[in-house]
């Protein structure tokens, strides 16, 4: 008899049985074998020297899919809301204000910086950090790129640099203090890296795999492909008689599609009907657009036409057997 007043936990005494899910929400994305081997790599010490260049490696590939030659390019150990968190809270300090604009602003004649969240962008639609005059832009690792979640890519212009490496102040957070994480990630020129924090090793080597594939792709391609495939979605859907939420074709994102909940139909029994019948995760609406739109995600490797039409397919079914209320 064991002298513990806490057992171990009958759930962890058997294996969890994960199940093979096609992944078509807003993210994360399904991770492709290949980015999945790379992170199951042999462990390396966080500032062992073959970290420091895979984490060179990472900066590089970061600079190439933001377009951009900016020396202070890193990855936030964090999602996506980490590498938020890190740009507000290094370039921000009490007293002074931020706009959250929907639409782009010339920010730099006011004197401001431009700030520019690409989570959902980065990979799928033409994003060129420098030619564009962003001064601070973050992604996530699990969207296009195809990774798991857990780093964040992020840069900082030449002009955000002497904003947050001039601060009057401390940024409120440790953890995402840029002047700890620049050095960390040899952004700052120093020829020591400083202890700052336990780097996800795996999660780099993930990282660095999915930068890889991408290069390989080339970004025109992957930029092209994504357009071919969500105008191919879009028709398709428009020819079932569904319609897009967002009416001007320009303005649509071609990595997530938006589309009008059906009038009638729960969208939580849509959604709960085509992860159970196809094994296939759709997503409703968050925020304002909650209950009113349904999201699919096509990204990265999640971007074909076999898998439109796996989801035009389901979509199909369920509007024939969910439960339809009189409008």
């Amino acid at each position: 008899m064991s002298s513990l007043s806490v057992l171990p936990p009958e759930c962890l005494l058997q294996p969890f049985p994960v199940p093979q899910r096609l992944m078509l929400g807003p993210g994360p994305s399904n991770v492709p074998a290949r980015i999945i081997a790379a992170g199951a790599q042999p462990m390396l010490g966080h500032l062992h020297a073959e970290t420091i260049e895979i984490m060179n490696q990472v900066k590089s590939g970061i600079q190439y899919a933001f377009q951009t030659r900016n020396r202070v390019t890193l990855a936030v150990s964090g999602p996506g809301h980490a590498a938020m968190e890190c740009a507000i809270f290094n370039s921000l300090e009490p007293g002074e204000s931020i706009l959250i604009a929907v639409n782009y602003i010339n920010i730099h004649v006011y004197n401001c910086l431009f700030l520019v969240d690409s989570v959902a962008a980065l990979g799928g639609t033409p994003i060129c950090m420098d030619e564009q005059g962003i001064d601070i832009m973050y992604t996530g690792s699990q969207k296009v790129l195809n990774a798991p979640p857990g780093t964040a890519p992020i840069s900082f212009s030449e002009r955000a640099c002497q904003k947050i490496f001039n601060r009057r102040t401390k940024p409120i957070s440790y953890f995402l203090d840029m002047s700890w994480l620049a050095n960390y990630w040899g952004c700052d020129d120093k020829p020591v890296r400083a202890y700052h924090h336990t780097g996800p090793v795996s999660s780099f080597y993930g990282l660095r795999e999915s930068l890889a594939i991408l290069a390989e792709t080339g970004l025109e391609n992957s930029w092209k492909r994504h357009k071919e495939v969500a105008e191919y979605f879009h028709k398709g859907l428009e020819e079932m008689g569904l319609k897009l939420f967002v009416q001007e074709k320009k303005a649509r994102l071609p990595t997530v599609t938006t589309i009008v909940a059906p009038p009638g139909y729960d969208w939580r029994e849509i959604t709960g009907y085509i992860m159970k019948t196809f094994n296939i995760e759709i997503s409703g609406g968050l925020g304002p657009s909650a209950g009113m739109v349904l999201r699919v995600g096509l990204m990265g490797c999640n971007s074909s036409k076999a898998n439109v039409d796996k989801v035009l397919e389901a979509l199909a079914d369920a509007l024939k057997h969910c439960h339809k209320s009189r409008v």
